[in-house]
C-alpha cells in the first residue's frame, strides 16, 4: 500500500484528468484520420491508436494506484520523527555534505530547487522513515551504500 498525502492523491487525481482530456484528443484524431483513407498506409491513424493504447495504459495505472493508496494526515504526525511530508536535512557520513529532502508519496513533474524530492518507497525514503534527530541509516544504492544522519527535521 502506498502512504501519500492529501496533497499528492490530488496532484494524481489531476493528473488522471489529463489523461482522460488526451484521450478524448485521441479518439478525435484517429477518426480524423480514419477518414482519409487506406488505414493500411495511414501513418497518422497508427501512430495516434498507438499513443491512445499508451495513455490508456497510463489511464488503467493510475486507477489503480489511486484505489490502492492511503492518504496520511500530515498533521497526525509526530514533529520529532521522519514522516511522509517531512523535509528532512541529512549529513553523508562518508562525504560530510548535508542535503535536504522532502519524502513524497509521488515525486512531482518539476520538484522544487530547495530540496530533493524521494518517495517513501525508494531507498533513501524508506531508510529515512521513523528517525529521529542524531540517528543514522545506511541506504543500499545503485552506487553504492551510503550513511545518511538526521541533521534536522524541518515540517
Amino acid at each position: 500500500m502506498e502512504l501519500v498525502t492529501q496533497a499528492d492523491k490530488e496532484k494524481l487525481q489531476r493528473l488522471l484528468q489529463d489523461f482522460h482530456a488526451l484521450d478524448r484528443v485521441l479518439t478525435e484524431r484517429i477518426a480524423e484520420a480514419r477518414g482519409h483513407g487506406d488505414l493500411r498506409e495511414n501513418g497518422d491513424y497508427h501512430a495516434a491508436r498507438e499513443e491512445k493504447s499508451m495513455n490508456n495504459l497510463r489511464i488503467r495505472e493510475l486507477v489503480i494506484r489511486l484505489e490502492t493508496l492511503q492518504v496520511i494526515n500530515v498533521d497526525e504526525m509526530p514533529s520529532d520523527m521522519v514522516f511522509l511530508g517531512a523535509r528532512v536535512r541529512v549529513r553523508d557520513e562518508e562525504s560530510g555534505k548535508v542535503e535536504t529532502y522532502k519524502i513524497v508519496g509521488s515525486r512531482a513533474d518539476d520538484p522544487p530547487t530547495e530540496y530533493r524530492e524521494v518517495t517513501s518507497t525508494s531507498p533513501i525514503g524508506e531508510g529515512l522513515m521513523k528517525l529521529r534527530v542524531g540517528e543514522t541509516v545506511r541506504v543500499n544504492l545503485p552506487r553504492g551504500e551510503r550513511r545518511l544522519t538526521v541533521v534536522e527535521i524541518l515540517v
